[in-house]
């Protein structure tokens, strides 16, 4: 089937789960405030830029899960999914997704944010399929704090995307891809429908100069 791939943070949401949680954990005290949300600040403008080292990245929030108790870690997560991911909802990013889903598309989110951070989000989307970075955890659901696999970000959203389709069986033939980040180049470049949403400036030009689309689920 047709293969409707969706970025989440500034594409589908309002705003970056990724650095939302970090300041929530910010606000609630779960973390050294002023430590803690310079170096999320320097991460977030860091992935703005197209610089981000993604394991130095993953190993700074991967810390803070495996410090917490699973039990503790999901209540602080529906804590921020009603206080924080919800305002983040955008109303065309649900008729977005229910026209690709009446086309008979297969609809997947494929993120850089952790799949502990995203997985709720992508149900609340009404999106079964979700392609995120994964946090290691023991038999036992306790996070390790350190990565598991390739970190689903820049070509790794390639490589992550590949496994996925040889598991099921599926592939890129006239694929859709929405994005806002000049990170999700790698495989904007090699569907056969890329979208830039609510773009930054890099991908703006980009796209503007190859006759990608662009659209917002803002306006």
């Amino acid at each position: 089937m047709t293969l409707a791939l969706f970025d989440l943070d500034n594409t589908l949401l309002g705003g970056d789960s990724d650095h939302a949680w970090g300041e929530f954990l910010v606000s609630r005290g779960h973390v050294d405030a002023e430590a803690y949300r310079l170096a999320n600040d320097g991460f977030y403008a860091d992935y703005r830029a197209g610089t981000l080292d993604i394991r130095a990245f993953c190993e700074f929030v991967f810390a803070v899960l495996a410090r917490n108790e699973p039990a503790t870690l999901k209540q602080w997560r529906d804590e921020f999914m009603a206080e924080c991911i919800t305002p983040l909802l955008l109303p065309k990013a649900f008729d977005l997704l229910a026209k690709h889903r009446d086309m008979g598309h297969t609809l997947v989110i494929i993120t850089a944010t952790n799949h502990f951070v995203t997985e709720l989000i992508a149900e609340r989307l009404g999106v079964e399929h979700l392609i995120a970075t994964t946090p290691e955890q023991t038999p036992d659901g306790r996070f390790t704090g350190k990565l598991a696999g390739t970190p689903c970000f820049q070509a790794g959203k390639i490589t992550r995307l590949q496994a996925w389709m040889d598991e099921r069986g599926e592939s890129l033939d006239g694929a859709w891809f929405y994005s806002d980040s000049r990170n999700d180049l790698p495989l904007l470049e090699v569907v056969a429908h890329p979208v830039a949403v609510d773009a930054d400036e890099t991908l703006t030009r980009i796209a503007q100069e190859r006759g990608w689309p662009c659209i917002s689920l803002r306006a």
